[in-house]
């Protein structure tokens, strides 16, 4: 399935099982199913790594800021809704806003190989305003309570010069250990430039 948002100057394709994802008047719907998610453990533990998890994503040319504000019908732990970047099977990375496992908290997740995983800040309520970036080789994460002042929340390379030009990106939904929950995504923006300063707030 093919999706073409009006803020967004390319195309989103679905990927991974149907996240039922729709689009009205501004807001952009996506349903994780139950026990989706992609994680590949670091610790070793006898577990398949998950990777089956709704996205919805597309190649954006040179640098970018993509933002959203992001609401997330938390259900269970780990129910998210996800800026996600992708340049493989195994190099990608998400920033959500997730039930950590029982506040709703901005955490990210880098992946090269196996997938790390870092908390950010709490937030009161199931809305927060989420920001990936690319910025020549690299990728920024940035969230927001308000949609104004930005807090930088991680800087990371998930590959070469090449593979970061090629990466897809865009929005993902997972409920690790419930039953579904829904996301929705609304004051969707698309700034075809990388942030001025990854610290200064802006």
């Amino acid at each position: 399935m093919d999706m073409k948002l009006p803020e967004l100057p390319f195309t989103l394709r679905a990927y991974g099982p149907d996240g039922h994802w729709s689009y009205e008047g501004g807001v952009l719907t996506g349903r994780a199913g139950a026990r989706q998610d992609r994680f590949v453990p670091p610790t070793g533990e006898a577990l398949e790594p998950a990777a089956d998890a709704p996205r919805l994503l597309g190649a954006p040319e040179g640098d970018f800021r993509l933002i959203a504000r992001v609401t997330v019908g938390f259900a269970a732990a780990f129910d998210a809704g996800v800026l996600y970047v992708h340049v493989g099977e195994r190099a990608w990375a998400k920033l959500c806003l997730e039930y950590s496992p029982d506040v709703p908290t901005v955490c990210t997740v880098v992946t090269r190989g196996h997938s790390d995983d870092a908390n950010s800040f709490t937030v009161e309520g199931g809305s927060v305003w989420l920001r990936v970036s690319r910025t020549g080789r690299a990728f920024a994460f940035h969230a927001s309570r308000d949609g104004e002042r930005w807090t930088f929340v991680r800087l990371f390379t998930l590959g070469d010069e090449e593979e970061t030009a090629a990466a897809l990106v865009g929005f993902m939904t997972q409920s690790p250990t419930g039953e579904g929950c829904v996301v929705t995504y609304d004051h969707i923006e698309f700034r075809p430039d990388g942030p001025r300063d990854l610290r200064d707030g802006s």
